[in-house]
């Protein structure tokens, strides 16, 4: 009696793949965020032993993996999307690996008869890929009697049960919001097979962050400007309209900003330290230190 050839190891499918490099790539490009990289290595996995199981004949189905992100604006939502929709497509399990990112005004039309081809229009580029719905919650609006946002949801419904093998839709927005949507649209929470909060960044995560957005710039902190970034980050988290990682993003903007401005003025020649180099000025100009924790800083 022949004896059922072996599988291919996991660990060596899980390189020989791609998934591990498009893994190793989220870490390096996104501080923080451990239960999220845990939860996208666990469908990785899931995957990888559909597909062994499959090489023994075994009955197999291929999950549904739509999602919903939820967490505060700048936590990594969308960049996480795209790597997601890379490792589906080096699974086999879509056939672009292609990301569309899309809100509300993407799919739902201001007049009768205008939401359907939009919608279908978007579904129709993400076919193979990943469609990403940000603030999916403002599909649904009860209040307006006239809105067409239902109609959009009708079809994404559709879509999402017919074409689960060759499109994975993510919808994201903040826990609360979205936990309303899903329980005002039964028929939408019943095809999220996998919910994924992203928490927000320590102010310890922050500063890495800007570490790394700042080196690939080719841009430092000298030693007082750390200390004056460090201070800064404290104070802005505690203020309005603060976004994680989008925050740190733009305020090294008015920070490389203000340091032109600076090196504009001088008079010498600029060496390479000086192009290169934020000093604790070009940090402490922010209205930041004197703005109260009720008011917005820039």
């Amino acid at each position: 009696m022949d004896m059922p050839a072996k599988t291919t190891a996991p660990r060596a499918l899980f390189e020989s793949s791609g998934v591990k490099a498009l893994l190793d790539q989220l870490d390096a490009e996104l501080i923080g965020l451990a239960p999220v990289k845990g939860r996208i290595r666990d469908i990785a996995a899931l995957l990888l032993i559909d597909r062994l199981r499959a090489e023994q004949g075994l009955q197999s189905q291929a999950p549904t993996l739509h999602m919903c992100f939820t967490g505060n604006p700048g936590t990594g939502k969308t960049t996480v999307a795209m790597r997601m929709a890379e490792v589906l497509k080096q699974l086999g399990y879509v056939r672009k690996g292609h990301l569309v990112a899309v809100t509300r005004d993407d799919l739902v039309g201001q007049f009768i008869g205008h939401t359907a081809p939009k919608t279908k229009e978007i579904i129709k580029k993400a076919m193979g890929g990943v469609l990403f719905i940000d603030e999916a919650y403002y599909l649904y609006r009860p209040e307006n009697e006239r809105d067409y946002g239902q109609e959009a949801i009708e079809i994404l419904l559709q879509v999402m049960e017919n074409h689960r093998d060759d499109l994975v839709v993510i919808l994201a927005g903040y826990k609360d919001r979205m936990d309303t949507f899903f329980s005002s649209n039964p028929g939408m929470a019943s095809r999220i097979a996998h919910h994924i909060d992203f928490p927000d960044y320590s102010e310890a995560e922050l500063l890495q962050i800007a570490e790394l957005m700042l080196e690939k710039l080719n841009y430092r902190f000298d030693a007082d400007a750390e200390s004056a970034f460090a201070r800064y980050v404290h104070l802005r988290r505690q203020q309005p309209h603060f976004a994680n990682a989008r925050s740190i993003r733009n305020a090294l903007d008015r920070i490389r900003l203000r340091q032109a401005t600076r090196l504009f003025d001088s008079d010498t020649a600029l060496a390479r330290d000086d192009l290169i180099t934020l000093q604790a000025q070009d940090i402490l100009a922010s209205r930041v230190f004197n703005t109260s924790p009720q008011g917005e800083a820039a």
